[in-house]
């Protein structure tokens, strides 16, 4: 019999057609992508899953009986059709076959088996056209084997329409039988201490479970085993860049002048995070630390201070943001931070892919010779085009856009940059340990005085449809008293359906989906054109499709408060600092996430003028979409909002692409759920690594990386 192991290549342990197959539908290259693979539930022989509730359009899997079977001549075509009719006992079915007689005689009345399929409509009735099926054997042998099987659970598969479940489960079978030893990831003590199976046995129970109460200990073995090896990844990854030797950058007069020239004092967060950073550029590895505080809490200011640190040796930053609005208003407020003193010396230069060509060159060359030593870009510095005289520290503007991949090949581009990512986006703990575990993570949670607030409302126009023309009025009102406002929409024109480029997908609810975006930049721009209150007001629109130049104009036009009210799509959600604007209303503010929708209301409030946020939105009472939104409205906490999303919306979309490898790697564990089993096993890998760094007395942990990797390999490469 061949022996696999979890290194072993697919096409050698079930023929090259199987393999091919699985790797179309699944990207499974070898024995352990196969065997990670988990079952997403287990049916009972006699389990009977509820007909009458089968979602139409979704490939389902059900355990029931034949009742009747007939065939029929089609009238407008040759060839005939089979119709079968299955029973749950509670429900009915209908199978269709074309030109498929021979079946007739598998699918007797009174036989029970798997069947598999998507579900269709004909003629108001759901029906299943070509389903997959297994039947449970004959009736003479089932008598024999249905009390040794009664209880035998049956794996049900993730699946596809090119591979069923059972024909995954037959794939397994196959291989499980040829499997050899699989060598184990955990310690023997951590192993001892939790009561976890062997490998092995663990492989072996989730796929193949005997009886029920055998799932969960697997399960847990195996949650168990997906956290340990992440976060020895993740440790891993941290002692690299701690291996590295890092220019010390110690700080100096153009810090002290700086400070100085401040005029206000800084909040104890600010200090107590500034003295960790400047602690960190004087060490003897790069730093590697992420920072984390609401909007306007003064993160900028943290990174500025570290770029003039930086500085004093001659050293440069250069400093990522997500759009080139952002790019350019980060390069604005730097130059108005410095001062017209410190600002000629530092020379603060903006380098992005839609400047003019002769504009762009010497910004370039600005950067090459090092007279440039804070530089301001998007992703154009990633370019191979782009070199720097002395790289010293790379500062990463809002994480959510931004992967591990670009973080290092920006970092490729000095000798040990330190690195800084700062996120307005509260980021729970257990998030962090699993998707910035490399990074050291601060947090600032004071906000700078003299803030006056903002007061969030929920317009609930289900129930109250005429609140619509309020909000307008509201704005209006607003307006009057000399302030400005936003409008943000989920796309640029509802009736062509732009999303916008620089966006955040909208959130699509089920409730939602259905219903089409009503309001866009374009029509909202053409409702307010013709609206009595809005005569002598001054609106302009904004978003991502615009070229660069104009966006940029009309930013600084609404900076200058030479246009009363914005509308505009979520281009606006981060850095746009516009201390006037005391009011927004979000259009169908359902199709945003939690921490979206708070990050686009941290635009307004900003100086001494109260802030008000209008969520408006059609979702009715109780809905999750509605759920969201009144989170939104109840706190302004954004570390709270952020664990209600991650209850809300699962952590599929919260972590969205940070790190492409962390997700593609999870299969059992919940990041939410298994927040304990996460610190558990970050605790056991750092002790792990730091008694034996190389690996050599954890075989089993090393190969589990190993694999890992080329996970992560599989997934960059699928993003290039």
């Amino acid at each position: 019999m061949p022996s696999f192991t979890l290194e072993s290549r697919l096409d050698g342990a079930v023929g090259g057609k199987t393999a091919s197959a699985l790797d179309r539908a699944f990207g499974m290259r070898t024995v352990g992508d196969l065997l990670s693979h988990y079952p997403r539930r287990y049916a009972k022989r006699g389990e009977l899953t509820p007909i009458s509730s089968l979602p139409v359009g979704e490939a389902v899997t059900i355990v029931a009986e034949v009742r009747r079977a007939s065939e029929r001549r089609m009238q407008n075509r040759k060839g005939s059709i089979l119709e079968v009719v299955i029973s749950d006992g509670q429900g009915d079915l209908s199978l269709t076959f074309f030109n498929q007689s021979w079946r007739i005689k598998d699918l007797a009345p009174g036989r029970r088996g798997i069947f598999a399929g998507k579900v269709g409509e004909y003629r108001g009735a759901k029906q299943l056209a070509h389903p997959d099926y297994e039947l449970f054997d004959d009736e003479e042998t089932a008598r024999l084997t249905a009390e040794a099987n009664a209880n035998l659970p049956i794996p049900i598969y993730p699946a596809t329409s090119t591979v069923a479940s059972w024909q995954f489960k037959k794939i397994v079978d196959l291989v499980l039988d040829g499997l050899g030893p699989v060598p184990d990831p955990l310690p023997d003590e951590l192993r001892a201490r939790h009561g976890l199976l062997e490998a092995r046995t663990a492989v072996e129970r989730i796929h193949r479970p005997e009886f029920e109460d055998e799932i969960e200990p697997a399960r847990q073995t195996l949650r168990m085993h997906e956290a340990f090896v992440l976060q020895a990844a993740l440790l891993q990854q941290r002692a690299f860049v701690r291996a590295l030797s890092a220019t010390r950058r110690a700080p100096g007069s153009l810090l002290e002048r700086f400070d100085e020239a401040l005029p206000f004092p800084r909040t104890p967060d600010q200090i107590s995070v500034g003295e960790q950073v400047e602690r960190d550029l004087q060490g003897d590895w790069p730093m590697n630390r992420l920072v984390q505080g609401e909007v306007g809490s003064g993160k900028t200011l943290v990174a500025l201070r570290a770029m003039l640190q930086v500085a004093e040796s001659g050293g440069q930053s250069a400093l990522i943001a997500p759009t080139e609005v952002l790019a350019g208003q980060h390069l604005r407020s730097i130059a108005r931070a410095l001062g017209p003193r410190l600002a000629p010396e530092l020379m603060p230069t903006l380098l992005t892919g839609q400047m003019p060509a002769a504009e762009r060159r010497k910004a370039a060359l600005r950067v090459a010779s090092g007279q440039a030593r804070i530089v301001v870009g998007t992703h154009a510095l990633l370019s191979e085009s782009t070199t720097f005289a002395d790289l010293g520290l790379v500062v990463v503007d809002e994480q959510h856009r931004f992967g591990v991949e670009q973080r290092e090949s920006l970092r490729a581009k000095g000798s040990s940059p330190h690195a800084l990512v700062l996120t307005a986006t509260p980021i729970p703990r257990t998030v962090a340990m699993t998707v910035f575990g490399d990074l050291d993570v601060s947090t600032i949670r004071t906000m700078p005085a003299g803030r006056a607030g903002i007061q969030s409302f929920v317009a609930p126009l289900a129930e109250k449809p005429a609140w619509f023309g309020r909000v307008w009025d509201r704005i209006a009102e607003e307006v009057a008293q000399g302030r400005q406002a936003f409008v943000v929409c989920a796309a640029i024109d509802a009736e062509a359906l732009t999303k916008d480029d620089t966006a955040d997908e909208p959130v699509g609810d089920a409730e939602v989906e259905g219903t089409r975006t009503r309001w866009g930049v374009v029509q909202v721009a053409d409702l307010l054109s013709r609206h009595p209150a809005f005569s002598a007001i001054r609106v302009e629109m904004l978003h991502g499709k615009m070229p660069s130049d104009e966006k940029d104009a009309v930013m600084q036009a609404f900076a200058r408060g030479d246009i009363d009210v914005l509308v505009a799509t979520t281009v606006v959600e981060v850095g746009v600092d516009v201390p006037n604007a005391s009011t927004m209303a979000i259009l169908e503010a359902d199709r945003f996430g939690v921490s979206q929708l708070h990050q686009l209301r941290g635009r307004v409030g900003r100086g001494g003028v109260p802030g008000l946020c209008l969520l408006v939105t059609e979702s009715g009472a109780g809905s999750p979409a509605r759920q969201r939104v009144e989170a939104v409205a109840a706190t302004l906490d954004g570390f709270e909002l952020a664990e209600v999303d991650l209850e809300l919306r699962g952590e599929g979309d919260v972590l969205g692409d940070a790190q492409s490898g962390a997700r593609s790697s999870l299969r059992l564990l919940r990041v939410v759920k298994d927040a304990d089993v996460i610190a558990e096993a970050r605790v056991a890998a750092e002790q792990v690594l730091d008694d034996d760094p190389a690996l050599v007395r954890h075989p089993g942990l090393a190969a589990a990386l190993e694999r890992r990797v080329g996970i992560e390999e599989r997934a960059a490469l699928a993003k290039n």
